[in-house]
């Protein structure tokens, strides 16, 4: 009985020490067939956030991606629709040198975090491609993800 309760208490404190506070937002969406067309935007809406934060784009791909890089393109907007941010990133998703995948997970499905220089408040974040293809394969999913700082 006593070696239950222990376990018990042992089991519940991993469920704990495992719940991040620090999340403020994070979704996912997932791509179509794995693929990437040109023309498709990816965006979330983000609730208010108001203390400070570091935002983080999340790439799922898979080792059938053709480059070693993702050309991603940010644009943020405020709640009335204006664009207030918008850059180019150059996202790593393979090492140069090696050809390993830079991202965590098994098998063949990969996924890589990257911080975004964000410098303003948004309501809104959009994400389009840049890599000059019309599919671009082996992007699974894209995702958003807040934490404080």
């Amino acid at each position: 009985m006593n070696l239950r309760f222990l376990g018990m208490a042992f089991a519940v404190g991993f469920f704990l020490a495992g719940c991040n506070g620090d999340r403020l937002f994070e979704k996912y969406e997932g791509l179509k067939f794995g693929t990437w067309p040109v023309s498709d935007t990816v965006s979330f809406e983000v609730s208010k956030v108001s203390v400070p934060n570091k935002t983080l784009v999340g790439i799922k791909y898979t080792k059938d991606y053709e480059f070693r890089n993702l050309y991603l393109r940010y644009i943020l907007k405020d709640s009335l629709g204006q664009t207030v941010e918008t850059k180019l990133l150059d996202i790593p998703l393979f090492d140069s040198k090696t050809g390993r995948p830079l991202g965590d997970g098994y098998g063949s499905t990969f996924t890589r975090y990257d911080t975004l220089p964000i410098e303003n408040q948004y309501s809104s974040i959009h994400f389009l491609q840049y890599m000059r293809v019309e599919e671009l394969a082996g992007i699974e999913t894209v995702g958003v993800k807040v934490v404080k700082k």
